[in-house]
């Protein structure tokens, strides 16, 4: 099972975010031991680098992107991706992306915080906790 995973729910493990941080470390758990096939957008990680650089240095963001690709694989930002969520035309054009990024590379769910942000997607969203009381 392919899951495209969302920033926030790598945010939540990275910070330890409560009281997210239980469901979202499963997930990652699920994806370190192969249970799901998790991917992360370039344009996510690259969205991470933005938020960590105030709290963490260059060295440390590099390790944490080692990190990652030990555990999910990262997929590239396509031009077909950028186009098929203009045409979307959500109020949230990254959210659209994501959208669009899960389809074309066959996700079976989006995992994120935000579900009401995805009621559009074609690749229907989950949070952690609702996605874990389907397994």
């Amino acid at each position: 099972m392919r899951l495209l995973i969302d920033g926030n729910i790598l945010l939540d493990v990275l910070q330890k975010r409560e009281p997210h941080y239980k469901d979202s470390v499963k997930i990652w758990k699920m994806c370190e031991t192969g249970i799901a096939d998790g991917r992360i957008s370039v344009l996510t990680f690259a969205n991470l680098v933005y938020v960590m650089r105030k709290e963490l240095d260059a060295e440390i963001i590099n390790e944490v992107l080692k990190y990652l690709s030990l555990i999910f694989s990262f997929e590239d930002l396509t031009s077909l991706d950028i186009s098929s969520a203009a045409e979307m035309q959500w109020n949230d054009y990254e959210d659209a992306i994501q959208a669009a990024m899960a389809k074309r590379i066959h996700a079976n769910y989006i995992i994120t915080r935000n579900v009401k942000d995805f009621k559009k997607s074609e690749v229907i969203a989950f949070t952690p906790a609702e996605f874990l009381s389907r397994q």
